[in-house]
């Protein structure tokens, strides 16, 4: 495992982000402009560097990390900040991306959200 958080909070425009493909995560502790398109959860720390071909579970949900940008391990570590993107692309889409391999979830607090 290496990187498992609970959702504590679900930010208004999130749902609209969601019908574009995109969750963006963030710690608890995210500022308010932030938090209202953001999934906040409980910080973990980040054991190991997420990689194409690691497994991302949401909830119930399995799917396969297909890129990882440029920033992804440095803002999961500081910020518990990252943001999938369910568009199963081999290149990531910006530097603070996830790219998965799959169709947007229904999330909801208290889901687990893990990295393996």
């Amino acid at each position: 495992m290496k990187f498992k958080v609970q959702v504590v909070k679900i930010g208004e425009l999130v749902e609209e982000l969601l019908s574009e493909n995109m969750l963006i995560l963030f710690k608890s502790e995210a500022p308010d402009e932030l938090a209202e398109i953001s999934v906040l959860h409980t910080m973990d720390e980040l054991r190991d560097d997420v990689a194409p071909g690691d497994i991302v579970k949401i909830g119930d949900i399995e799917y396969s990390v297909t890129a990882v940008g440029s920033e992804v391990n440095k803002t999961l570590r500081e910020l518990g900040h990252c943001t999938f993107k369910f568009n199963g692309s081999r290149e990531p889409d910006l530097p603070g991306v996830i790219n998965l391999d799959g169709s947007t979830p229904e999330i909801k607090i208290g889901d687990i959200i893990s990295i393996y």
